[in-house]
């Protein structure tokens, strides 16, 4: 009731509305963002959500305009604040359910919308990579700096969230002295020591340790690189996208555009690839434990793990279709103009390792239970380290992929 009066007095003082009440929205894919309902002195309501990106210096957001001017099919909000710290749209009230909703009730045995999702996603991918080459272009280095999304990856590296979730950047040591740890099966770990370990999991040899990744990641994520973008939504996770079911066909619809504009393509698929994929135990974190099973033994620098978490079928569909309609043309047509940088796989997994290991705090265990905590950690080296012997699914993705760009 507290934050919500404050908002209200917020959203009073920056739009020219009549605020009676607001209504927060808890959602478990509001994990960097809140939302809700405010209702107006004339009985109106409206919709309203805004992302929460601490730790950067990003200028602006919310280029709803930019999307729409481009083609994309992205609801427009009816009042916006896009000044950084205070950026905040509202909409006119939706009744479809987010995509995000539907694949959940798909995931726990509810497939009456599974067909027309499918249908959906396919027609919206399609539609992605038309607009993707109807707006690729080259970007000098400054102006790749600038980009919202080029920014939000390489700053939860270094602007200070890795930091505060699992201590001092590669090489140093705490400014405060303060103790990193994470409850893991069993025991509770220095979190120094979880990112200094090479891993092993479910057979899949990792040469890496985290630190590796993260040192990795930090230089390949560096804004400041000239080269080719797209106009993109740049946080596509299905809990940015409606599904529409009415006739004649169903369809996606896009909104929350916090970090919409022109960057690199790889990094525009990173969100969808990942969250609507890879991430559920992410957003039901005590669901997902009581459903896996996972192990982990010690030796003397190797974590061994095994698990059996896998992906379901809806989640194959969203990879399947995000990859086959446009990964692999988007990638071909780079290659084909040469303009396709060589260590594209590299990147793309260097910003997908940043999901499940920047997201949210791995070591928070008023969120995550221990086994969550370590299925986050293997999916972290996973997304950001090259298997040996046993291929992850993300490799075996990419090595398919690769064979046919090349």
């Amino acid at each position: 009731s507290a934050a919500e009066a404050l908002l209200a007095g917020f959203i009073g003082r920056t739009f020219p509305l009549d605020v009676h009440s607001v209504q927060l929205r808890p959602s478990a894919i509001s994990l960097n963002s809140f939302n809700g309902f405010l209702t107006l002195a004339d009985g109106t309501r409206l919709f309203f959500k805004t992302h929460t990106e601490s730790d950067n210096v990003i200028g602006e957001y919310y280029r709803a305009s930019v999307l729409a001017d481009t083609g994309y099919p992205v609801i427009q909000p009816v009042y916006s604040s896009t000044t950084a710290g205070e950026h905040l749209l509202i909409y006119e009230v939706i009744d479809d359910p987010s995509v995000f909703d539907v694949a959940w009730e798909i995931e726990n045995g509810n497939n009456k919308h599974f067909e027309a999702l499918k249908r959906a996603q396919n027609q919206s991918d399609d539609e992605l990579l038309q607009l993707y080459n109807a707006t690729l272009d080259a970007q000098n280095a400054a102006d790749a700096s600038e980009a919202p999304v080029h920014q939000l990856f390489h700053h939860r590296l270094t602007k200070g969230r890795l930091e505060r979730f699992y201590g001092p950047l590669p090489g140093m040591v705490p400014a405060d002295n303060t103790i990193f740890d994470v409850k893991l099966p069993g025991r509770t770990e220095a979190m120094p020591v979880a990112r200094a370990v090479k891993w092993t999991i479910n057979g899949q040899q990792y040469e890496e340790s985290l630190d590796d990744i993260i040192t990795r990641a930090i230089a390949l994520l560096e804004p400041a690189q000239a080269g080719p973008v797209v106009t993109g939504h740049g946080d596509a996770h299905n809990g940015n996208v409606f599904l529409t079911l009415s006739q004649p066909a169903p369809s996606l619809l896009y909104f929350d555009p916090a970090f919409a504009g022109q960057h690199h393509p790889l990094l525009d698929l990173t969100k969808p690839l990942f969250h609507n994929v890879f991430a559920m135990w992410m957003y039901f974190p005590a669901e997902i434990a009581a459903r896996t099973q996972i192990e982990l033994k010690r030796t003397d620098d190797r974590w061994h793990v095994t698990h059996d978490f896998v992906l379901p079928p809806v989640r194959e569909m969203f990879l399947e279709s995000k990859v086959e309609r446009v990964l692999v043309p988007v990638l071909q047509k780079l290659k084909s103009m040469g303009k396709l940088r060589e260590d594209w796989q590299d990147y793309l997994k260097a910003a997908l390792f940043c999901c499940p290991f920047l997201t949210m705090n791995l070591a928070d265990s008023s969120r995550f239970p221990p086994e969550i905590a370590l299925l986050g950690l293997c999916i972290a080296v996973e997304m950001g380290s090259w298997s040996t012997g046993q291929r992850s699914r993300i490799d075996r993705v990419l090595d398919d992929v690769a064979a046919r760009v090349n």
